[in-house]
């Protein structure tokens, strides 16, 4: 992995309201459907889930994905980078090693985008 930059996107999620709150405006369309494309695949979701459930400040090792998958290093690293460029995970190499955490909050965001209010006395 190179240590350049990466434009992290999906940092508007925390500034926008509930699906069911207003309208959202284009700028804010557009990273969100981003941060979802990055979900989209079945790859990226397990990986993001794998990381996940380390739970709150819980980090994994990739050497400890890639076996995960009939997939080449290459190709889960890839699956990694679009993850952090969707603004949804980090990462820090030591030695050899890359270790992978989400984001704090990133996923209470979007759970936040998504819940609906329903009002007083609705059925589920």
């Amino acid at each position: 992995m190179s240590k350049q930059e990466l434009e992290v996107i999906g940092q508007g999620v925390a500034c926008c309201p509930g699906l069911s709150a207003a309208p959202l405006d284009e700028d804010h369309a557009a990273d969100l459907a981003k941060v979802f494309k990055a979900l989209g695949d079945p790859v990226r979701l397990r990986l993001m889930s794998m990381i996940a459930s380390r739970g709150a400040g819980g980090e994994v090792c990739v050497c400890e994905l890639t076996p995960a998958f009939d997939l080449s290093q290459p190709t889960i690293s890839h699956h990694l980078k679009l993850l952090r460029q969707a603004g949804l995970i980090d990462c820090e190499r030591r030695g050899t090693w890359v270790y992978y955490w989400v984001l704090p909050g990133v996923l209470d965001k979007l759970a936040a985008f998504l819940t609906t209010t329903r009002p007083a006395g609705a059925g589920a």
